[in-house]
């Protein structure tokens, strides 16, 4: 795939995936288009040799495999990990403010989100709703506004003189966003949602909203910038870049070997929930695939994990904030993660495995490690390595502006990182 036209796949995949819960929907979409059959966690399974199959859980987490050729399971399963959520604005429950002739929703913080350029972008809202039919029935809907609704105005400079100096943002009282005047009365989201709901879903009869898992997000789709298209610059590449590039690569191998993709919620905030990485979702998986616990583990021995999450390129402006001789750059190929500390589950042997991956491919490869006197982010990788045991290298494309609104990504990193993915899952030995 070049560079453009994977770009244009991932921008897409982006653009219909403001929430975790459309993430997984747009990875079910493509999967089952491809053949992949759904499965339900409350039914028993039968599984075929040769056969492709998926699983969500709580609509906001995926699990991909393939069971390749007969015995494939012996050679162990290619894995790639990565995360559907990315920091955002979340809306509370009660979260209805009319002050001085507005309407506003009070909203919470999701992970370690850079707020100040989330003040005056086009936001939209998009996510989960419960509801109720007549017959008293409950509902799983997702909802996407997909036009700008709301704005965060920043305060003018004028009444802010030392606003350039330094702004500490209060995530209680600066990032309410404005919806509308306040002129109509008792205005309420439930019945907001409920009318957008019956647009969406108009087969479907009125439903009464129950409750909602809904987060703001940027209205401005992904672009191609730069006097040669050098960038893409999107909301959400971390790490929405890393389920797409995956998907790629399951969807790209032979068939051959066992492979699976993991793409879990709540990365963002740690992943300790029931679909997060912390949690037993993908042990669940393997132990039913694989239901002989001593062949689970002589299986998993055998496998290797390649965490995909992006990582922090050198920027030009604030080089020293990265150690001398590990500065990524965009464009220049993904990036290995390492760390002493186990912020990073990679080891020499999971990171040779990898560069030799990229040499047999013709990608460059690249290494971070975070400076010494700087505390270091992480991933899904040790988490995963440590509850499985499974020999794991993080690794990712570089990007900047890790957790803003608004971030930027190489387009050749991401057919680089495609690329790779795709030899990894059809790598015989690992």
């Amino acid at each position: 795939m070049t560079p453009d036209n994977a770009s244009q796949s991932l921008a897409d995949f982006i653009q219909s995936s403001p929430t975790p819960f459309h993430a997984a929907r747009s990875l079910a979409e493509r999967l089952q288009a491809a053949g992949y059959q759904e499965l339900d966690e409350r039914d028993e399974w039968t599984l075929a040799d040769g056969g492709r199959y998926f699983v969500l859980r709580n609509q906001s987490s995926l699990i991909a495999f393939s069971l390749g050729q007969s015995n494939a399971l012996r050679n162990g399963i290619r894995m790639i990990g990565a995360h559907t959520d990315s920091p955002c604005l979340r809306v509370k429950p009660q979260p209805e403010l009319t002050r001085h002739g507005l309407w506003q929703l009070g909203v919470e913080v999701y992970g370690g989100a850079l707020l100040a350029p989330w003040f005056d972008r086009d936001l939209s809202l998009a996510g989960r709703v419960t509801c109720r039919d007549s017959g008293g029935q409950l509902h799983n809907l997702l909802l996407d506004f997909q036009r700008p609704i709301a704005v965060i105005p920043n305060l003018a400079i004028h009444l802010n003189r030392d606003v350039n100096g330094g702004f500490a943002v209060n995530a209680q009282t600066d990032l309410p966003p404005v919806l509308a005047h306040g002129i109509e009365p008792n205005r309420d989201l439930r019945a907001l949602l409920a009318n957008e709901l019956t647009q969406q879903y108009p087969e479907r009869e009125p439903l009464q909203v129950l409750d909602y898992e809904l987060s703001f997000y940027d209205a401005q789709p992904p672009g191609v910038i730069g006097l040669d298209g050098d960038f893409l610059a999107a909301a959400r590449l971390d790490n929405l870049l890393s389920c797409h590039a995956g998907l790629e690569a399951l969807l790209g191998s032979d068939g051959k070997q066992a492979c699976l993709l993991v793409c879990t919620d709540h990365e963002e905030v740690g992943s300790s929930s029931a679909c997060g990485a912390d949690g037993p979702f993908l042990e669940d998986v393997l132990a039913r695939l694989l239901p002989d616990e001593s062949e689970r583990i002589r299986t998993i021995q055998r496998s290797v994990l390649v965490s995909a999450d992006n990582a922090h390129a050198i920027h030009p402006n604030y080089a020293d904030r990265h150690d001398g001789n590990h500065g990524p750059q965009l464009n220049a190929g993904p990036v290995i993660k390492i760390n002493s500390n186990q912020r990073y589950a990679t080891t020499s042997e999971t990171a040779a495995l990898f560069r030799h991956l990229c040499q047999q491919v013709d990608v460059p490869v690249q290494s971070f490690v975070v400076r010494s006197d700087m505390g270091c982010g992480s991933t899904i990788g040790p988490i995963t390595s440590s509850r499985l045991g499974v020999r794991t290298v993080d690794i990712g494309a570089p990007t900047f502006a890790m957790h803003s609104i608004r971030e930027l990504a190489g387009v050749r990193d991401v057919a680089y990182l495609q690329k790779v993915l795709t030899a990894f899952m059809g790598c015989e030995q690992v």
